[in-house]
């Protein structure tokens, strides 16, 4: 990727490569909770041998993040990130032990969703082995390329999957390390959301998935185990629960900063839900479909910045 500054023309601004890990790893940890949306937890945590680079916590899903950097390329992240999953896996009362002593709080074992855990590797750049290492639909490992540039400019990115139709259980079965993780850890997909509901429900989803994803080229959605999150610049703009007969459509604005003439939309800042944001709405047929994505443009613009 090619970043230019015009000055009258165009300059191309020169990437600065990382020459350590380390260095990645000092900016990440700085900045974990604007790139990544966690928390950070601790950096290089030790346990059984294993040296984990950052451990942190997603409030959203109530699991634990682990996150590798890397420079070299000749690594595969199967394997190491399953290993470091079985090591979660294997030890969840050390890992709950880290957190309390790091946030001086009290979190239970029951508190945390071990079946969201997951592993993301940070490098400046991927192999195309490794690319295609990730392309299963149920994968708890991410991947994420970050650059420095020459003016101040950091870009970071997801690698995304494309059209991942097979799932990791396929290999499973040769691997134990890989089975057994399996067990515990579920990657939610799309379909998993869509075959709990109805025909209509499903019609209403694609309908409204349709015109979320053509508002920008930069959005992304991520299914998660109640909510399917929809992202713009990494930032969830609105979440969408699918019900029998009806959708849930969380807008993550604070209470007071959406503007609802027709006031279709409910504060729920005082009431326990699932999805990110202050407002509800609920969805049962397309009549008011135009003015709920004018409702959600206004979370999109505050999202994007």
């Amino acid at each position: 990727m090619s970043i230019f500054r015009l000055v009258g023309q165009f300059d191309i601004v020169k990437e600065l490569p990382f020459r350590f890990e380390k260095d990645i790893q000092t900016l990440v940890e700085k900045n974990v909770d604007i790139l990544l949306h966690l928390e950070f937890i601790r950096s290089e945590f030790s346990l059984n041998n294993f040296r984990i680079d950052t451990l942190a916590f997603d409030i959203e899903t109530k699991s634990f993040v682990i996150i590798e950097y890397k420079r070299d390329k000749n690594f595969s992240v199967i394997d190491q990130g399953y290993a470091y999953l079985s090591l979660m896996l294997n030890n969840k009362a050390d890992f709950i032990l880290e957190f309390n002593e790091s946030r001086q709080t009290t979190l239970k074992r029951s508190d945390v969703d071990w079946s969201q855990s997951r592993v993301i590797f940070i490098s400046p750049q991927f192999t195309n082995y490794q690319r295609e290492a990730i392309n299963f639909k149920d994968l708890p490992i991410e991947l994420w390329e970050i650059k420095r540039f020459e003016n101040e400019t950091i870009s970071f990115e997801q690698i995304q999957k494309f059209s991942a139709k097979e799932s990791i259980k396929t290999i499973s079965r040769s691997d134990k390390t890989v089975e057994e993780v399996n067990k515990e850890i579920k990657v939610y997909t799309e379909q998993d959301h869509l075959l709990k509901v109805d025909f209509e429900t499903r019609e209403l989803y694609e309908n409204v998935k349709e015109r979320l994803m053509s508002l920008a080229d930069n959005i992304t959605m991520q299914p998660k185990k109640q909510t399917i999150d929809f992202r713009i610049a990494n930032n969830i703009f609105c979440d969408i629960i699918l019900q029998n007969k009806k959708l849930k459509i969380y807008v993550n604005l604070k209470s007071g900063d959406l503007q609802d003439q027709k006031e279709i939309a409910r504060d729920v800042s005082n009431v326990g839900h699932w999805g990110n944001g202050s407002y509800e709405i609920k969805l049962t047929d397309l009549d008011d479909i135009d003015y709920i994505i004018s409702l959600l443009k206004q979370s999109l613009r505050k999202n994007r910045k």
